[in-house]
């Protein structure tokens, strides 16, 4: 069974920059479309990026569009989120999943904006 593993979250100030990472086990990684999501307290799950198997198409919701860069390495099995420009409004728990949500939820990595 497929396992993910979010790293790389803390504590940040406004404007600030994190990257976080994706350690996703099993030999399907490359062939599926990947995505970052993120929960923030009293709010439902939020799909923020996607990045196709081969990594040449990326998407953003228009809330991060311009901020972060999703981006993946099929090699290591691995997907990042780097984010800059940070605001108190992207605080929330963040998790990847391929971009359908199908595989069980990790985690996830915890992202604080503070002033």
């Amino acid at each position: 069974q497929v396992q993910l593993v979010e790293s790389g979250g803390g504590l940040v100030q406004i404007g600030g920059s994190l990257r976080l990472s994706c350690a996703a086990s099993g030999s399907t990684f490359s062939a599926n479309a990947m995505g970052w999501y993120r929960q923030a307290p009293g709010k439902q799950r939020e799909l923020v990026a996607t990045i196709t198997s081969g990594g040449r198409t990326t998407n953003y919701a228009d809330s991060v569009k311009g901020r972060f860069t999703i981006s993946r390495d099929n090699a290591k099995n691995t997907v990042y989120l780097q984010m800059n420009s940070l605001k108190p409004e992207d605080t929330a728990i963040y998790y990847c999943n391929r971009r359908s949500g199908s595989l069980p939820w990790g985690q996830g990595t915890q992202v604080t904006v503070s002033s």
